[in-house]
């Protein structure tokens, strides 16, 4: 470790705690940048592969050297070898139940070994698996703040496991509840989240069983929730504030904090280099160049995220109506994107792809989002991407496959007017018309307009006095207060 990262016992220092994942990685050590801005000294704790990773593709940007900012790691069960390329997908359940055996007396020793104490604990809402609330509160006497790196409506939509369980509609009586229009119905109880159905929450919540381990996990991590006295979202109040609201009468203490990147920009650590994020894969700057020769809103970006997964099928449907659209595209296609296979495209695919887009396995997706000639945003709609086109006002269609994507989609396309729905099973002609739809129709148009307003409502609550400036601040005195107790 660099001498100058060395934590002072005097400062406030804040360990931090991600779900190893590239979307919560991201976002967890983009706010704890922001804090070690604030004066706050920082321990950011990854598995072994993640920072391994980290390494490799030049994430850390010199933060591994920073005063008062160090990483440290805890085994993960994941091949040592540098020169193995992980499928994030595949490793995502050995990695899991690695860590749901063995995080807990690592992360107690790593704790016991730093030179400070720490003065709470930021850790992500879906590492409490890793019961690691409960240590924080009974073994290490530490305060402990829960970080959901999502939407306000996201962090409801999970919190709905303990809502529908209390009220008795979870689990599921059985299957057949799945297949006969039960999951239409809307769930009409949370302001700010009028016209939610029960099928676009989270779909490993909708068990039929009561010893279903993922509607378990969701339904303990809603729990504790209820167990800690600070959360924090990332989104801004403006774009949610009605469900804020809401969920402020139930959380009293709740910092909205985003978007992160805005308010990073507004610091002089990125002045010079906006954008240095942190990423698991390498980004390819050809995708850049390539898009440097392209008219201003002529492209359409396409990226399903670090994990969502689909079929050989679905991926050549998608890309055919691409294709076939006639317009620009840049495409992000991992090599373990395709389920159960390998992403071996067709040689006539191939070629009619030189003719209107590019592919590659990963970019920096902030600079392309931000990019003149992206016009539109075929997206999962993981949140990060989602916070991220929202603040480069990019409207977009949504082709959600697990988590919060579908109640995210669903916000998207009702309440924030920025979005369209591609279904799952969409034919390449359907592909085509919603394409075609947002990068030339009347509705594209009237949702890049709406983008924009997006764009620059994000902006406003990132400035100096706006509502996330200032949550920033007020999240920063409240840990100094911590440390004084």
């Amino acid at each position: 470790m660099d001498p100058k990262s060395r934590i002072d016992e005097k400062k406030p220092h804040v360990l931090f705690v991600p779900f190893p994942a590239q979307s919560h990685i991201k976002c967890m050590l983009k706010l704890a940048r922001l804090l070690h801005h604030k004066g706050l000294h920082i321990t950011f704790v990854n598995t072994e592969s993640s920072q391994k990773r980290l390494l490799k593709y030049g994430g850390l940007h010199g933060l591994d050297t920073a005063p008062g900012f160090q990483f440290k790691t805890v085994p993960d069960g994941l091949p040592s070898d540098d020169d193995t390329e992980l499928n994030q997908t595949a490793e995502a359940e050995r990695l899991f139940l690695y860590l749901l055996t063995n995080f807990l007396g690592s992360f107690l020793d790593l704790v016991a070994g730093l030179e400070s104490p720490p003065t709470c604990i930021i850790s992500d809402g879906f590492m409490t698996f890793t019961d690691t609330v409960e240590a924080a509160a009974e073994k290490l006497k530490t305060p402990i703040i829960l970080y959901w790196t999502l939407a306000a409506c996201g962090f409801m939509a999970y919190y709905q496991a303990k809502v529908l369980t209390d009220k008795g509609l979870l689990p599921l009586k059985d299957e057949s509840y799945l297949n006969n229009g039960y999951t239409d119905n809307l769930i009409d109880w949370i302001p700010g989240m009028e016209g939610v159905r029960l099928r676009d929450l989270p779909k490993h919540m909708l068990a039929t069983s009561v010893d279903d381990p993922a509607y378990n996990y969701l339904l303990e991590s809603a729990r504790t929730a209820d167990k800690v006295s600070h959360i924090i979202l990332h989104t801004f109040d403006e774009l949610e504030a009605t469900l804020v609201k809401e969920l402020r009468s139930i959380f009293p203490r709740i910092y909205t904090v985003g978007p992160l990147q805005l308010l990073l920009n507004q610091t002089n650590q990125t002045k010079s280099s906006s954008f240095n994020g942190c990423s698991l894969w390498n980004e390819e700057p050809k995708c850049i160049e390539w898009l440097e020769s392209k008219e201003p809103n002529s492209v359409v970006y396409v990226n399903f995220g670090s994990l969502a997964v689909m079929s050989l099928q679905e991926l050549l449907e998608l890309g055919w109506g691409l294709v076939n659209s006639n317009h620009y595209f840049l495409w992000i296609i991992r090599t373990d994107m395709v389920d159960g296979g390998s992403a071996i495209l067709p040689l006539e695919f191939e070629e009619a792809v030189k003719t209107r887009g590019f592919i590659a396995n990963w970019c920096s997706q902030e600079e392309v989002l931000n990019h003149a000639s992206v016009g539109g945003f075929l997206t999962h709609g993981g949140w990060g991407s989602v916070i991220e086109s929202l603040s480069a006002g990019v409207p977009m269609l949504c082709w959600p496959v697990s988590h919060d994507q579908t109640v995210n989609c669903r916000q998207m396309c009702q309440n924030w007017e920025v979005a369209m729905e591609i279904e799952r099973n969409s034919k390449r002609d359907e592909v085509e018309k919603l394409v075609k739809a947002l990068m030339e129709g009347i509705e594209g148009k009237r949702m890049r307009k709406k983008a924009m307003e997006w764009k620059k409502m994000a902006e406003i609550a990132t400035d100096c006095n706006g509502c996330s400036s200032l949550n920033i601040e007020e999240l920063a005195n409240e840990i100094t207060n911590m440390s004084r107790n």
